[in-house]
């Protein structure tokens, strides 16, 4: 038997279901409804759900690089190393708000080849150029990277629909949570707006203190 359908076919149905039933509701069945097929058709390509959700972080990769190389060459060479993160986080965290939970996917998988070497050995060797040290520049990079990945997870909490990006689900009610605390604990009550209120300055704001953090502790020296 030869499945009428093909691994790409999968995976592509797979992201574009997760904006409408997000992880939790996206199941082999519903894909393969999606496509027409029985659900055993899928098991040709992905043995369990696991599968599948390494494979459509590892497309959502692909997807970002492509956006990485074309922001590249339009900012033009000579961009520094705090840029280069910079732009390399913002860029992750927009396409991440692309696809409904799709912090959860992207973070908890594994890439299913090696697509990610290529943009981590630019990375790397952009750092290292200036001055890193391997050490310092791998701990650089997996900061701003877990920063980043982290605030999407919870900012898809806070904002679960990627068609509305200015929904907010009610548990993150500002005002709910406000009077939940009452008066006894005014700085807590007060960090709501602040913690959960313009999220895009707040993540502006944390990759600055992280970089600021890079530049003190580093000690960077430019190579010839």
């Amino acid at each position: 038997m030869v499945s009428r359908i093909d691994r790409r076919q999968v995976v592509d149905t797979a992201l574009r279901l997760l904006n409408e039933v997000g992880l939790d509701g996206l199941t082999l069945r519903r894909i393969a409804k999606e496509l027409n097929v029985q659900a055993p058709a899928l098991y040709w390509h992905f043995k369990n759900k696991q599968e599948l959700l390494d494979e459509m972080a590892t497309e959502m990769f692909r997807r970002m690089t492509v956006s990485w190389r074309g922001e590249g060459e339009a900012a033009g060479a000579g961009r520094t190393w705090q840029e280069t993160l910079c732009d390399t986080c913002r860029g992750m965290r927009r396409e991440l708000l692309g696809y409904r939970d799709g912090g959860k996917v992207f973070g908890g998988t594994r890439m299913t080849d090696t697509s990610f070497s290529g943009p981590l050995e630019n990375l790397l060797g952009l750092l290292t150029g200036a001055g890193f040290t391997l050490r310092q520049a791998a701990q650089a990079w997996w900061t701003v990277y877990n920063f980043t990945m982290g605030l999407v997870i919870e900012e898809q909490s806070v904002h679960p629909d990627p068609g509305a990006p200015q929904h907010r689900d009610p548990a993150y009610d500002m005002e709910l949570r406000a009077e939940q605390i009452g008066t006894g604990h005014p700085l807590a009550k007060a960090a709501g707006e602040e913690m959960f209120g313009d999220i895009e300055r707040n993540f502006e704001a944390g990759l600055r203190l992280i970089i600021a953090g890079i530049e003190a502790t580093a000690r960077t020296e430019p190579r010839s």
